[in-house]
């Protein structure tokens, strides 16, 4: 794609440092807008509220970041972070059951946000035409009406001085708060959305455990069992010999004043978990980090790929298309497999007009799939708003069985992985073997009470 010359990212977060990667290969210049200052080491960021809770990469995610960047996971843990057998180290109660445990053959890694970030910082470091502008906030953008097209972007520095930035594509990785929709909306440009109130809150803590040589697990997730459950925790070790908590809570079920008011009140919203295998562990442990919450209201996916007159020469990627419910742990991955999109149609289209209108059509393909299957849980809730996919109460019943049968059949459990990774389509679960299993499995109080393997 020789007519490119130059490409503005604006935010460098995960999204914005993976487009610069892919962008880097084809273009001769690329810089990215970041609003925060430099760190000189991996700690949170002002502008990723999140960054200080539990984040992981689903196996598809872990694989497309070792492609864009070879090694990568090597270094992670090399840094400190910790590899696991995904389907052994894990301890998972769902729904009321616990996944079977064994040898998949799957590897994990478990770190925290800030590590993965800075590790990838260092690789965007190293390449020679990609520019990282720290302190930079987005003003404005220069726009060619005749045109219908980005020509410049105005950023302002920290010291208040304003200055106009040319490029040959613009791209928005500024997460939720996008400024891009916030300017299409000024300009009267409709962007359909679909949008579902989930009230959902993060509190985390980072601590110090106890030696136990009884403790056969890396991480152990305790989900809520809907819709008479909203509280669900995850304790997971990270680099450091850390293990960080993250307790959930949907539609406001957590009382946020009393888990700040002292160290206890973490401690004591452990107890409403499903389990207590958390509050035993966290209970006489050493609190390394003070309390963080983190909202999540509503979960967004706007439908960029619909809207009619998208300006050329823009284009939005991660969550500024979409945030999705973070508990399912696959915002970081859908921004990888959407990278790999874009690297791909980088190859194959030679025409700059051509490229953001194709790659949100390639956006909402990757979305689509994921978004249903997220929001089919969500809705097990009777609080959660907004619109319900075809056929919730079927694909709730029939997910549903799916759970239950991971409590003791490794081939439906193989099966499920390998779509909550993303590895392949929810469709592979409705292969006929599988379905005869799911129409022979009756509940019972035996599945529900089977205990942790």
């Amino acid at each position: 794609m020789t007519n490119y010359q130059k490409a503005i990212i604006i935010g460098g977060g995960i999204a914005g440092k993976l487009a610069a990667r892919v962008l880097s290969d084809l273009f001769q210049e690329v810089i990215i807008l970041e609003r925060d200052l430099k760190t000189e080491e991996p700690i949170p960021r002002k502008g990723a509220p999140q960054g200080a809770h539990l984040h992981a990469l689903l196996l598809a995610g872990q694989s497309g970041l070792e492609e864009l960047f070879p090694g990568i996971t090597e270094k992670f843990h090399s840094s400190g972070a910790v590899k696991i057998n995904s389907t052994r180290d894990l301890a998972w109660f769902h729904h009321g059951v616990w996944k079977l445990r064994f040898d998949g053959g799957y590897t994990t890694t478990l770190q925290t946000r800030p590590n993965l970030e800075w590790l990838v910082e260092q690789y965007i470091y190293r390449i020679p035409n990609v520019t990282v502008m720290y302190g930079q906030t987005v003003q404005n953008y220069h726009f060619d009406e005749k045109q219908n097209r980005v020509l410049g972007v105005v950023v302002q520095d920290g010291s208040g001085s304003l200055q106009t930035l040319g490029a040959d594509l613009f791209v928005d990785a500024s997460g939720a708060s996008s400024f891009s929709q916030s300017w299409l909306n000024k300009r009267g440009v409709h962007i359909p959305q679909e949008k579902v109130k989930i009230g959902l809150s993060y509190i985390t803590r980072m601590f110090e455990l106890n030696e136990n040589c009884d403790r056969d697990w890396a991480i152990k997730l305790l989900y809520p069992n809907p819709p008479h459950e909203k509280i669900g925790g995850t304790i997971s070790k990270v680099e450091g010999n850390r293990h960080i908590v993250t307790i959930i809570g949907y539609h406001n079920e957590i009382d946020e004043k009393s888990v700040l008011k002292n160290d206890q009140g973490f401690i004591d919203i452990a107890k409403k978990l499903p389990k207590l295998d958390i509050y035993q562990e966290i209970k006489d442990a050493k609190p390394l980090s003070k309390t963080t919450i983190y909202r999540v209201p509503h979960i967004t996916w706007r439908r960029f790929d619909k809207v009619k007159n998208l300006p050329e020469g823009l284009l939005l990627i991660g969550d500024a298309i979409c945030r999705i419910d973070p508990v399912f742990g696959q915002g970081m991955s859908i921004s990888v497999l959407e990278v790999l999109a874009l690297q791909k149609l980088l190859r194959s289209t030679n025409q700059s007009r051509q490229l953001p209108v194709s790659f949100q059509k390639q956006a909402a393909k990757i979305i689509a799939p994921i978004w249903n299957m997220v929001i089919t849980e969500d809705y097990r809730y009777p609080e959660t708003i907004g619109k319900k996919p075809l056929g919730l109460p079927f694909l709730q019943w029939y997910a549903k069985k799916i759970f239950l049968l991971s409590t003791k059949d490794k081939e439906i459990y193989n099966t499920f992985i390998k779509v909550m990774n993303l590895l392949k389509p929810m469709t592979i679960l409705m292969h006929p073997k599988l379905i005869g299993k799911v129409m022979m499995h009756r509940d019972g109080s035996s599945v529900s009470s089977r205990k942790n393997s």
